[in-house]
């Protein structure tokens, strides 16, 4: 039994989390990039947790310009247990209004542009992203969510598109055709690399727009998105402070899907083969299984 810290990637509209006993601003180099900012460390009773903006302080970042790798890479060496993304996107169904909150739990990855894996030439490994949300930390953030006053639709499927613009009508409706149900432009290759690194991972959806499909509402614009974006982003901060409370009262065991051992039976390339250098870059994320020691 291990004592919670929880990791929360913050997207568009939440740069900063209040409210933070001893909060303050901690910088970690990471192998793999420049991550987007640096974490805000703080402690919500006994609860820990880090935040990063996504986007950086200032949105300085778009999500094609992100360096997933060094994000997933400096949670797990500032200890988090467990990650959840709030995340900004559009819907793709007529159920999921705008101010509504979605936990998502399956994602279809269109992007194209990203590094996808910690893992490579010199040292390779294939996990299972077949189920790629912690099922637990999922409930217990929608939990949170309703009681910040959330409509909160439990499960869903998360188109990832590239970005930065945001779809055509043709892409929405094909989108829409395919049964999806959000779109947005940052939780992949996210969630994979979470899942590398051994994180339980879960998603908070938060519906700004229709995209572009719904004839009645005015195609997506930065203007009412801002809009929307701005009331997601103070339910989510609520949010944030209900599941701390949660987690307060909650011993945190392994998590039931076997998430933190997921690299057990992943490591392909023979012991002997593995590249120095790449073992190296792993020391956070695959460290466990490697037999690496970090200082």
């Amino acid at each position: 039994m291990t004592q919670w810290t929880l990791g929360i990637i913050g997207g568009s509209g939440l740069y900063q989390v209040d409210g933070l006993e001893d909060g303050r601003w901690e910088r970690i180099d990471s192998p793999w990039g420049e991550p987007s900012d640096a974490v805000y460390r703080g402690r919500l009773g006994a609860v820990e947790l880090v935040f990063l903006p996504r986007h950086g302080r200032g949105h300085r970042l778009s999500p094609s310009s992100l360096d997933f790798r060094a994000n997933i890479d400096v949670m797990k060496r500032a200890g988090c247990t467990d990650i959840l993304s709030l995340s900004a996107v559009g819907s793709l169904k007529e159920a999921y209004a705008p101010g509504d909150f979605v936990m998502v739990d399956q994602f279809i990855d269109r992007t194209f542009a990203r590094e996808k894996s910690f893992f490579g030439e010199g040292m390779v490994a294939h996990v299972s992203v077949a189920h790629p949300v912690c099922e637990r930390l999922s409930r217990l953030a929608g939990d949170a969510a309703e009681a910040a006053g959330a409509s909160v639709h439990r499960g869903g499927t998360y188109l990832v598109m590239e970005g930065p613009q945001f779809s055509t009508l043709a892409e929405s409706r094909l989108y829409r055709s395919w049964d999806c149900d959000v779109i947005g432009m940052t939780n992949m290759p996210e969630a994979k690399l979470a899942r590398e690194a051994e994180l339980p991972y879960a998603t908070v959806a938060m519906v700004t727009d229709y995209d572009c499909w719904h004839e009645e509402v005015e195609a997506v614009s930065v203007t009412n998105v801002l809009e929307i974006l701005k009331r997601n982003s103070e339910t989510a901060k609520r949010l944030i402070l209900e599941l701390a409370e949660t987690l307060d009262r909650t011993p945190r065991t392994p998590s039931p899907q076997g998430i933190e051992t997921c690299l057990d039976h992943a490591l392909i390339t023979a012991p002997e083969m593995r590249d120095p250098d790449m073992l190296a870059r792993l020391d956070a994320v695959a460290g466990r299984v490697l037999g690496l020691h970090r200082d």
